[in-house]
């Protein structure tokens, strides 16, 4: 089973900028769709960003269009999440995940995780 590992983490002040990377085991194109999630502490975790990594095709949540992108670099089995102009509110917990099969990634059914990197954005 693939493994993702995150990283690029940290603390920033607002209106930085980090760029989170996830690096999985295998190679991207085997999986239908890579997504980066957030959990700050006493919120719901949700998804911010998707990819699909065959046809490059992305979404994200509405809050964080304009300053969040999701990319791929396929030859390195990446993906990654540039954040610009950081937050307070963007503080949490970013995960990566995998949805594996066409189907997982159309009904989003994200079913291989990574341990996290924390962002921490002060004012």
């Amino acid at each position: 089973q693939v493994q993702l590992v995150e990283s690029g983490g940290g603390s920033v002040q607002a209106g930085g900028s980090l760029r989170l990377s996830c690096t999985a085991s295998k190679n991207t194109y085997d999986i239908a769709c890579m997504g980066w999630f957030r959990q700050a502490p006493g919120k719901e975790r949700e998804r911010v960003a998707s990819i699909a990594t065959g046809g490059g095709g992305t979404t994200y949540l509405d809050s964080v269009k304009g300053r969040f992108t999701i990319s791929q670099d396929n030859a390195k089995n990446t993906v990654y999440l540039q954040i610009d102009t950081l937050k307070p509110e963007d503080t949490a917990m970013y995960y990566c995940a995998a949805a594996p099969s066409v189907v997982d990634c159309l009904t989003s059914r994200y079913k291989i995780w990574g341990q996290g990197t924390q962002v921490t954005v002060s004012s």
